[in-house]
């Protein structure tokens, strides 16, 4: 926007024009309102808005592919689900507050979703959204669950700079009991330390996806120990 803003507002209304507008009707939902480079959208069905969503997101990736990388149109997706109040040509309450909030929080080129959402379409669709823990939000009382999806294409940019809090991993647990039935058990533990630690604002708490992933990846201990 700082180099082109011209530019950039009519490539993002050509996606709306060519592919956005096309998803959204195909799944049902409408356009409520457009705020300069975003939009708030309504569904009937929580499945149908996150399925639409993932089709936006995919067909803007792919047309990424061809556009160099200062030049792409990104988005940043949120959905919730809860009761709306219907004021003209808009739509206000806390549902749709949270969903302007888990767009905020959605990494660029992906999808947030909140707990609610999570709950209602799972084994309806056929991608899978990752546990990003509980983030305090601004406006909303309580912390929020967030779960988090991007194409499998889409690769989000990194980067050298270290955080501004404390960052800490809390490594699985090892079920010692030699029985498998319980190995839910030490991953429940680990699931529940992650939970009570994100809720503290100071602390930046790796996901557990990623955390589970490094310990399976590495060898649990050094070569030569039990």
């Amino acid at each position: 926007m700082w180099s082109d803003d011209t530019g950039t507002l009519a490539a993002l209304r050509d996606h709306q024009a060519e592919l956005i507008d096309g998803k959204i009707s195909d799944h049902g939902g409408g356009i409520v309102k457009s705020m300069g480079d975003g939009l708030l959208v309504e569904f009937s069905s929580v499945v149908d808005a996150v399925r639409s969503m993932i089709s936006v997101q995919k067909g803007i990736a792919a047309c990424n592919a061809e556009v160099p990388e200062g030049r792409r149109i990104i988005l940043r997706i949120g959905v919730n689900l809860g009761d709306i109040i219907i004021d003209g040509d808009d739509i206000h309450r806390n549902g749709v507050n949270l969903a302007a909030r888990l767009q905020a929080e959605s990494e660029a080129g992906w999808i947030a979703i909140s707990n609610t959402v999570n709950g209602q379409i799972k084994n309806c669709l056929d991608v899978s959204f990752r546990d990003d823990g509980e983030h305090t939000v601004k406006n909303i009382a309580q912390p929020v669950r967030i779960w988090r999806w991007a194409p499998e294409c889409y690769v989000a940019p990194t980067t050298t700079s270290a955080p501004d809090k404390p960052s800490i991993a809390v490594l699985p647990f090892d079920n010692m009991s030699g029985d498998q039935e319980q190995e839910y058990f030490s991953d429940g533990m680990t699931e529940d330390i992650i939970t009570d630690l994100s809720k503290a604002s100071s602390l930046l708490v790796i996901a557990r996806n990623s955390s589970f992933a490094y310990i399976r990846a590495e060898p649990r201990y050094p070569s030569g120990l039990p």
